[in-house]
């Protein structure tokens, strides 16, 4: 049994970590309650009244439902064709066997190389490639989404498949299952926490990212979420009462995302990190 006075200490230090963990998002809560000139004036002080003014104005300047489904629409699409790619690659690479090793490994390092660079240093080249292609608007986003989840996904993947013993394989082809039962009636069923995972953190990714929505969309009518804030920014002023009322109302629906799925987070993280 742990001794008191460690038990004391550790508490102690959980209840530090966990203010530290919170208190962002509590002085924006009270931030999103105060007028422009208490923000500026007094930033780390109560709010003198809990005004709803910022969420109404929020409200009324933009069209929330329709920066929801945007948002919404572009991360199912990017999410199931970056699920359906990095699925099957990885089960290539983790699962099957080649007469030369070594293209396996160097494709793996490849891909897992890109998990040293930024994608946001990329988006000149992004913005060329997508006018090559013709891509326009939520396709110029979700396309590019969609690669640099790649080394990510990959990553958790091929660690998790890697993890799984080989006698499964060997059983399912004695049965008689062909490839694509084996990849799709018995792995694919095996793999739910390491989807979870990747699917949360790539939901997570997708909702908050600005760079790539700011330089791609053009259209208002196509905007995702976190081009919302933005219009609360002016060319010589700001209204942050609003940029803060707005991104409060981005954020809960993230938190309670997030609360639900915590576990399937947590497992997947381990069982596709530590165990491959």
């Amino acid at each position: 049994m742990m001794p008191k006075h460690k038990r004391i200490r550790l508490t102690i230090l959980m209840v530090a970590v966990t203010f530290l963990m919170v208190f962002p998002f509590l002085w924006m809560l009270m931030l999103s309650f105060k007028s422009n000139s208490e923000i500026m004036a007094n930033p780390l002080y109560w709010p003198t009244t809990f005004d709803w003014e910022n969420y109404k104005n929020a409200l009324n300047t933009l069209n929330y439902p329709r920066l929801y489904f945007n948002t919404a629409s572009v991360c199912t699409v990017s999410i199931v064709i970056e699920l359906a790619i990095t699925f099957l690659s990885s089960f290539a690479i983790a699962r099957l066997t080649y007469r030369n090793p070594w293209l396996t490994k160097a494709i793996y390092a490849f891909l897992i190389a890109g998990l040293s660079v930024t994608p946001f240093i990329l988006l000149f080249p992004v913005y060329k490639i997508n006018m090559f292609f013709g891509l326009k608007e939520q396709w110029a986003l979700i396309m590019p989404y969609v690669a640099s989840s790649i080394s990510f996904n990959t990553l958790l993947f091929v660690g998790y498949f890697r993890a799984l013993p080989s006698e499964i394989d060997e059983a399912a082809i004695i049965d008689g299952c062909s490839i694509w039962d084996l990849l799709f009636r018995v792995i694919l069923p095996m793999t739910k926490p390491v989807i979870a995972t990747v699917v949360i953190f790539n939901v997570l990714y997708i909702w908050n990212e600005y760079p790539f929505a700011s330089v791609m969309l053009r259209r208002q009518d196509d905007y995702t979420l976190s081009m919302g804030a933005s219009f609360f920014k002016g060319t010589y002023t700001v209204d942050y009462g609003g940029i803060v009322a707005s991104s409060v109302m981005i954020i809960i629906p993230e938190l309670v995302f997030y609360g639900l799925f915590q576990k399937k987070i947590v497992g997947g993280m381990v069982a596709g990190a530590v165990k491959g």
